[in-house]
């Protein structure tokens, strides 16, 4: 796949999963339930020793799903995300050789920013996107729109304490995506394999997406009911 249909992919679902799980069944599991529920964007965190042979399964076995790699550190992981079949690579922190290298080989990569002068070098470096992470402990919805007014061409990934009661408001915001982590996937759905939970947290996230960009004002009925504790 090119990297100008992921790019287009990932604006268009407006969520980027982040799968930070500790076993490969476990996050085999939840990419599955995510793309069930209409979030067929999954970063699989490379803190998880079989991420690489996740994302080499996930690329022959759900040919629907952009699947990524997350957590990545430096040249030598990107290698290895690469040799897996990562469609995108992502870092929580700015490090341009990493995406001047996903440039180069044509992935998709969206490196971690804080600052105004972070997010500049981040854009310079190549990558797609700018990760703004983590925004909620930063300023939250009103960071993000202070930083899309300074850099409106900039397209930006809100990431990092992002949920149900302010994801519309990212993206009215200026954010082009968000990335979603324990809210879209909590640890007792895992647990519990709660397949219909994550089923619908993508779809409550996916519609929140959907709303903002046509216009709807958050907080509607309905739009933040949290879904039943213990309910599969």
């Amino acid at each position: 796949m090119k990297r100008e249909h992921v790019q287009e992919r990932i604006k268009a679902v407006g969520i980027v999963a982040a799968v930070r799980l500790r076993s490969r069944e476990n996050a085999l599991f939840a990419a599955e339930a995510l793309r069930q529920g209409g979030v067929p964007i999954v970063e699989i965190a490379m803190t998880l020793t079989e991420a690489p042979e996740v994302i080499a399964y996930l690329r022959q076995h759900s040919p629907d799903v952009i699947v990524g790699a997350g957590s990545v550190l430096d040249v030598e992981m990107a290698k290895v995300c690469m040799d897996s079949g990562a469609m995108f690579i992502t870092s929580d922190r700015l490090h341009p050789p990493l995406f001047e290298y996903a440039a180069k080989h044509e992935m998709v990569g969206f490196p971690g920013a804080l600052t105004p002068s972070e997010v500049i070098a981040a854009w310079e470096s190549g990558c797609d996107f700018v990760k703004v992470v983590p925004v909620a402990q930063l300023g939250g919805v009103a960071y993000i729109r202070s930083l899309h007014a300074m850099f409106p061409k900039i397209p930006l990934i809100a990431a990092g304490g992002i949920d149900q009661q302010t994801a519309s408001n990212y993206i009215v915001a200026g954010a082009v995506a968000l990335g979603v982590g324990r809210e879209l996937i909590p640890s007792e759905a895992i647990r519990r394999r709660q397949e219909g939970r994550i089923h619908e947290l993508a779809r409550r996230f996916a519609g929140f997406v959907k709303s903002a960009r046509h216009g709807d004002l958050p907080g509607r009925e309905g739009d933040f009911m949290q879904y039943p504790e213990g309910q599969s």
